[in-house]
């Protein structure tokens, strides 16, 4: 695997890249990467000719300056992980590369209804960010296919929409959550847990469980809801949101009516110093009673 990191450098090797025929994929990334990142990229490796991975810690998108500061940088592991799972090419800038200018002064890219609440309500800004390094990398890479992981539902539907609205010639492809034995999502934040609340941040997941459940029981969602934020917090949990939205375009759902339905569960909730998300895609067949 080369490491570059340089624009420059990264259009080069692209270039080279598809002037041979190859397809490209890519897998963006903030580094310290787990096995959930890594199977993001070995689904690249069986779609794509050419895998083109990038580590970049986005400063707009962290509305928490000690947030940013503290976030792993673990380069070097990241590229033993990513040159045993066969990527071609490492992209790997530091922010004057990205943001050559006064960040204040950046063109931002910002990508309504999706954003809002949920994550976009609890970071504000943290979607803008998020959509305009991912457009600035998706100019400098120009993949065909790019790879993300559904753990993150809303930074997905953020993406889709402005790839769909800005008429990106990019296929968005999403990879299932990757879990830890018990349950857990794996995620970059999870380091930030003791060992104690590695034990009990399984309670998330648990939740999102009993959830469903319920759910398909026929009960009525806003008991539902109610019910999980304090099964949540007794868990040890700090809840940050629970909401049910229509998993197809994120619409805030107020009831669950009947005929079939799919919806996601998203949760967000603060454990320790560590802020852990997770979701849950369900279908609910309801009769009419």
């Amino acid at each position: 695997m080369i490491t570059i990191h340089t624009i420059k450098e990264l259009r080069e090797h692209v270039s080279d890249a598809r002037q041979a025929g190859k397809v490209i994929g890519f897998v963006p990334t903030m580094g310290n990467l787990h096995a959930g990142h890594i199977s993001l990229v070995e689904r690249a490796k069986k779609e794509c000719d050419f895998i083109v991975s990038s580590i970049f810690v986005n400063p707009l998108q962290f509305n928490d300056k000690s947030d940013l500061q503290r976030y792993p940088r673990t380069l070097p592991n990241d590229q033993e992980q990513l040159t045993a799972a066969h990527c071609d090419l490492l992209f790997a800038p530091d922010v004057d590369e990205m943001y050559p200018h006064d960040q204040d002064e950046q063109s931002i890219v910002h990508v309504p209804v999706v954003s809002a609440g949920l994550c976009g309500g609890s970071r504000p800004g943290h979607f803008d960010g998020v959509s305009t390094v991912v457009t600035k990398l998706f100019n400098q890479v120009l993949p065909d296919n790019a790879y993300f992981g559904e753990k993150d539902f809303q930074q997905v539907a953020v993406i889709r929409k402005m790839v769909s609205d800005l008429c990106m010639p990019v296929n968005v492809i999403t990879v299932p959550t990757a879990r830890a034995d018990d349950g857990l999502a794996l995620s970059s934040r999870n380091g930030y847990l003791s060992t104690d609340e590695r034990e009990l941040a399984v309670g998330l997941y648990k939740t999102l469980n009993e959830i469903a459940a319920e759910l398909h029981q026929g009960l009525a969602l806003e008991s539902v809801i109610e019910g999980a934020i304090r099964r949540l917090n007794s868990r040890g949990f700090k809840t940050d949101y629970i909401e049910v939205r229509d998993a197809s375009d994120l619409s805030t759902v107020t009831s669950i009516s009947t005929g079939t339905q799919e919806i996601v569960i998203l949760a967000a909730a603060f454990l320790g110093n560590a802020r852990l998300i997770d979701n849950m895609v369900v279908t609910l067949n309801r009769g009419i009673v």
